[in-house]
């Protein structure tokens, strides 16, 4: 049988298994979603050397911003249902990366304080982080960086 052996490069709006989402890729929302898909990603590679994943990471470095945090404030500014927060919070603190303190004159609440091992494992990881935005973020001019930035921040914060 003759003939042109088939193009392997993808039509513009395939995946990479060459189905196409081209349609999907008119929404914001998609190509949000596929763009955080490779964030996420490189970020669980870049934390596991740490024993982090995102969700520890970032309960870590609020909990350390904000010495004594109760567990539903937690929650509450990590946008986490508090029942998997407790989850995190209990390999955080088994760890020895972070310790529970009983709220005075609150029996049922906890104040969050990291612990000195907490703290370097978090600056480390902060490290191992800026270079994963740096790498991944690199093909961004700085003001492309900048508009961006600040297009998610407004985002963010017109969401409550």
């Amino acid at each position: 049988m003759t003939g042109t052996p088939a193009d392997p490069s993808p039509e513009p709006g395939a995946t990479d298994g060459g189905v196409s989402d081209a349609r999907l890729e008119q929404f914001t929302g998609y190509l949000m979603k596929r763009a955080f898909n490779v964030v996420q990603s490189d970020l669980a590679r870049v934390l596991e050397p740490f024993g982090l994943r995102m969700l520890s990471f970032s309960t870590l470095m609020v909990v350390i911003d904000n010495p004594d945090i109760t567990q539903t404030q937690l929650a509450q500014a990590l946008s986490v249902e508090r029942s998997n927060i407790v989850v995190v919070l209990d390999t955080l603190e088994e760890a020895g990366l972070l310790n529970r303190n009983p709220v005075p004159r609150n029996r049922r609440a906890y104040a969050l304080r990291a612990t000195l091992a907490g703290q370097r494992l978090a600056e480390k990881a902060c490290k191992a982080v800026a270079a994963h935005e740096a790498r991944l973020f690199g093909g961004l001019s700085p003001a492309e960086h900048a508009v961006l930035r600040e297009a998610l921040g407004r985002l963010k914060s017109s969401t409550g």
